[in-house]
């Protein structure tokens, strides 16, 4: 579903170069687009950004039930309750100002139960060693997020041609940093995964002295 959601801000970031095209040939001569033109990416744009929502949506509802189940493999594997109940696996993510770390310090806690001598080789989750990965991803959701705000701005408040285009080009950048993070993603949800599931195998193979 994350590549699926990254497909989507390719095809909408397809839609938003074609709508800077569009504008910048309309500002230099206003017979050269046809109004057909500027009506079929007015609906291609309402198109990609319905069936983009979806796609978003669906995403974040896989992403937490992953999440819910990485959680609780990873509550077996540790020996301290971890520093977050597990309601806050959804409402950390749009509570107010807690939405900045506690879902980070949510898959931090998952991270170090997961890996292999992690544990082992601190005192608590407070003190463990953090991830760079975990990190990478968790930067990248936010300064997306924070530009796909910034864009819905611009587009609200977007009166004349200039602004639609400016809106256009920021999207662009957002569904860039949007592909960024559903990637570094994926590297987050395939290590924990993996780490889960060698311990599980470990744990399955016969003692031998």
């Amino acid at each position: 579903m994350l590549a699926v959601d990254s497909l989507m801000c390719l095809i909408a970031s397809a839609v938003d170069a074609q709508r800077v095209v569009l504008v910048d040939r309309f500002q230099a001569d206003t017979d050269s687009v046809p109004l057909s033109d500027l009506e079929a990416n007015d609906a291609l744009y309402s198109l990609s950004g319905l069936v983009g929502t979806v796609v978003y949506l669906a995403t974040a509802v896989m992403f937490l039930v992953w999440l819910f189940r990485a959680r609780a493999n990873a509550e077996t594997l540790s020996p301290w309750p971890h520093r977050r109940a597990r309601p806050w696996l959804i409402f950390g993510w749009i509570v107010p100002i807690v939405n900045f770390w506690f879902p980070k310090q949510i898959v931090d806690d998952i991270w170090t139960s997961s890996e292999p001598y992690a544990i082992e080789g601190t005192g608590s989750f407070a003190t463990a060693r953090r991830s760079g990965l975990v990190w990478a991803w968790w930067l990248a959701w936010l300064v997306a997020v924070i530009m796909a705000r910034i864009v819905s701005r611009q587009y609200a408040n977007a009166e004349e041609l200039p602004e639609i285009r400016d809106a256009a080009v920021f999207d662009i950048v957002a569904n860039v940093l949007t592909i960024g993070a559903a990637a570094l993603a994926v590297a987050v949800v395939l290590a924990i995964t993996r780490f889960q599931e060698d311990r599980r195998h470990t744990a399955s193979l016969p003692y031998t002295v």
